[in-house]
């Protein structure tokens, strides 16, 4: 990221980001979602999917902000030590329906395995086991399958990556965020339509073009 990159978007004044910045998080410790069924979701996530049932905390409020929640907190490990995590509370309410069919697809949860040919063998185990599963797609810098964790309405992804440097196009990235974020503030200013603005920019950049910074991983 440049030196002079700001936090403009969060109403910041503009600041010099890197100036005494900490040690960059080195990996993803653990990303947690509510179940309505912790035993069941040990059942998926350690037979389908053959992650390791590492930890479970019960407390009867919530360490952070002390609000009086009980739980029953449980932890997956993948290969790299990162984990996946869920909270199980009673007396919550089924979560309200997204508003659009796109939040199911967008929000989702990518695993990593070394291989196009393991991505395959996931597929087959997937649909052997009676799941609907999409895929395998060749994005061009991955390769992947998706499906859905039954028990928590979750998207998953295998995938494995076919480009060496497909989280590694920085560059290209920030160009790519440039044109987006001035194709909206040229939009408000003018009184356009932002949809349609947005929508025009994307039917300008053919896919060869979208390739180079950010192929379509979805």
């Amino acid at each position: 990221m440049a030196a002079d990159t700001t936090l403009t978007a969060l109403g910041r004044k503009s600041e010099p980001l890197a100036a005494g910045l900490p040690q960059t998080p080195q990996m993803l410790n653990h990303l947690a979602y509510v179940t309505p069924d912790a035993e069941k979701t040990v059942e998926f996530y350690t037979q389908v999917l053959g992650l390791e049932f590492v930890l479970a905390v019960i407390d009867d409020k919530v360490p952070s902000t002390g609000e009086p929640f009980p739980y029953f907190h449980i932890f997956f490990r993948l290969g790299d030590g990162s984990t996946i995590a869920f909270f199980e509370a009673p007396g919550l309410p089924p979560r309200a329906p997204t508003p659009h069919p796109a939040y199911e697809i967008f929000d989702h949860l990518a695993l990593q395995v070394d291989s196009r040919e393991a991505v395959d063998a996931w597929h087959a185990r997937l649909t052997g086991l009676g799941l609907s599963v999409v895929g395998p797609v060749d994005h061009k810098i991955i390769y992947s399958v998706y499906f859905y964790d039954p028990i928590n309405d979750i998207r998953l992804e295998i995938t494995t990556p076919l480009a060496a440097d497909w989280n590694d196009r920085g560059d290209a990235a920030q160009l790519a965020l440039a044109d987006w974020s001035e194709t909206k503030r040229q939009a408000a200013a003018s009184g356009a339509d932002t949809q349609e603005a947005l929508l025009a920019l994307i039917a300008s950049r053919d896919h060869g073009a979208k390739a180079q910074p950010t192929d379509e991983v979805l």
